[in-house]
């Protein structure tokens, strides 16, 4: 249209009338956008609240009178990589399906898990439990409020002054066993972790299948005001747990007793069956701490 005005000498109104066009296209001057403005008053509310997004940004900056539209303050918000960095679940490696194989005497390997319960007064706790994959043995239940990863390296520490060292220690993924401060422990000591996939407690069953007996036997049968109680009665049953109570997969022998009757012990110990360190505790709640307590059965 613009050549046929300025070469051929078309006037403006023959010219649109022969191209179907209006006048005002012909007339029409693009502006040029000037986004400094926008730019200037975007970067002063994100300066003043760091931690908002673009929905909150674009919100304030309307409240302070901006006549840009959302899409064009997006555009500039990207263009300034404003987008704040969301945080993600920390990624566990990848782990590799790893089926559980009965070991053929004590401390090859043992598994532990976390679980937790409450008081009478509603205040929470937790406990740590550690058992030796062979005979079922429960070798540790550590119960307290808080149980980090310093807590969980204290007890395996003790616990390996009495028992020796196992060969692995089966777990799942939680916060204080992917610590730095367990795999630190681990390399020291030439323990083995061996992780179950996320998501997949029964690769941990036998584990699992204890804080099932532990939970039935005795956080839901008895009514604790206060933690010492809940150490206390965990204490006796642990001792009647790994000396008298018969198991079914241990040819209804207790641990102890399966222990003694089949136990392959490790070539470093040379003493006999009967002289293997086990939970032995003699550990009696008198008639008057426990008169204490409410039987959630009586």
């Amino acid at each position: 249209m613009r050549r046929l005005v300025e070469q051929r000498q078309y006037s403006e109104r023959r010219a649109c009338k022969l191209l179907d066009l209006s006048a005002s296209v012909y007339r029409y001057v693009p502006k040029e956008k000037n986004d400094a403005e926008v730019i200037e008053h975007m970067m002063r509310v994100v300066d003043q609240n760091p931690t908002w997004g673009f929905g909150l940004t674009f919100d304030q900056m309307v409240v302070e009178g901006t006549t840009a539209n959302h899409k064009r303050v997006h555009r500039l918000y990207k263009e300034a990589d404003l987008h704040l960095r969301r945080r993600t679940k920390r990624r566990v490696p990848e782990r590799v399906k790893d089926p559980i194989v009965l070991p053929i005497g004590p401390n090859i390997t043992w598994s532990m898990d976390f679980m937790s319960d409450a008081l009478v007064t509603g205040r929470k706790y937790r406990t740590f439990n550690v058992i030796d994959d062979f005979n079922r043995e429960a070798l540790c239940i550590a119960i307290d409020t808080s149980l980090p990863a310093a807590r969980v390296i204290r007890e395996l520490d003790q616990l390996i002054a009495w028992r020796g060292k196992p060969e692995r220690l089966r777990m799942d993924n939680g916060p204080e066993f992917i610590a730095h401060a367990m795999q630190e422990w681990a390399a020291s000591h030439g323990v083995t972790f061996t992780y179950i996939q996320p998501g997949m407690p029964m690769q941990n069953g036998l584990i699992e299948r204890f804080n099932k007996t532990y939970r039935t036997e005795v956080l839901n049968a008895w009514i604790f005001e206060r933690l010492d109680q809940v150490r206390s009665i965990t204490q006796e049953w642990m001792w009647r747990y790994n000396n008298q109570r018969p198991h079914r997969s241990l040819l209804r022998l207790s641990p102890r007793a399966f222990l003694l009757k089949c136990g392959q012990l490790p070539a470093h110990f040379t003493g006999s069956r009967a002289e293997f360190p086990t939970v032995q505790q003699d550990i009696h709640i008198t008639t008057t701490l426990k008169s204490t307590f409410t039987n959630r059965c009586a």
